[in-house]
């Protein structure tokens, strides 16, 4: 892609929008025009500046929230050739509808996976045929991640080894997405988490448990070893298996800190 793509950042979470910038930066294809912390501070910009290629819009935030802008920009007809994507921590149905009528091209829940918002807006600047009309509500507009962390965890897992054909591979999966959504479980792994897993897919809380360990030990004898070392350094050094518990922890918090969404 030839052109640089100028992307305008809002969102009241500070950290957030410092991590989002830098995702973006060290890209030659982007340029953060500017961060903005409020739904005032949006439209101040908008009305006094150019509009940029992309406006990244949380739907919750200060004084204006991302809706009212929406409003707002809708009202006054200011949104133009802009591509909005919003971001939410809510996924209901009439929310995304509302978005997308008022002029949303992408709405996507968080947490979500940096690369594939920078794909995702690749294909909006790129593809205009990816854009359907906003009286139109494709499939393709509503698409968002919605928790959904299993491409995440499933990568991870065979990485280390893990062969998909035994029980333990889908319970350490199940493991770590509870545990991300949870991160209480991992003190309640025996009374909590094992149970749920069972009730998921019908076993036991001890034949999960059995499983997950067998998971772990088929990982560590005939696994990548260059993956083992990577995510379990200090196992390795002192050549101590994982417990579970350790085993689902590393897995759910290297997902949380790639996704570097809060």
């Amino acid at each position: 892609m030839e052109e640089v793509i100028d992307v305008l950042i809002a969102d009241d979470n500070k950290e957030f929008c410092q991590l989002l910038g830098e995702f973006f930066d060290v890209s030659d294809e982007f340029d953060v025009t500017a961060v903005l912390y409020n739904g005032e501070q949006v439209l101040e910009y908008i009305k006094n500046n150019k509009n940029p290629d992309i406006l990244i819009l949380d739907l919750i935030m200060p004084h204006l929230d991302g809706i009212g802008v929406l409003e707002e920009l809708t009202e006054q007809n200011l949104i133009g050739e802009m591509k909005i994507v919003a971001l939410t921590a809510m996924g209901h149905d009439k929310i995304m509808k509302t978005v997308l009528e008022l002029g949303v091209h992408y709405y996507i829940m968080k947490p979500f996976d940096l690369d594939k918002l920078k794909q995702r807006i690749i294909q909006l600047i790129e593809n205009d045929s990816y854009i359907s009309s906003n009286s139109h509500l494709q499939e393709a507009q509503l698409e968002f991640v919605n928790g959904n962390y299993t491409p995440l965890i499933t990568n991870i897992i065979e990485e280390l080894g893990v062969p998909a054909h035994i029980k333990g591979y889908r319970y350490v999966r199940e493991a770590v997405e509870m545990i991300i959504d949870d991160m209480d479980l991992l003190g309640a792994v025996t009374k909590e988490l094992y149970p749920g897993i069972a009730k998921e897919f019908d076993s036991t809380p001890s034949r999960v448990e059995r499983a997950i360990r067998h998971a772990i030990d088929v990982v560590w004898e005939r696994g990548n070893q260059k993956a083992l070392k990577k995510y379990f350094k200090n196992n390795i050094n002192e050549n101590v298996k994982p417990t579970n518990s350790q085993f689902i922890a590393k897995i759910a918090d290297k997902i949380m800190v790639d996704l570097r969404v809060s």
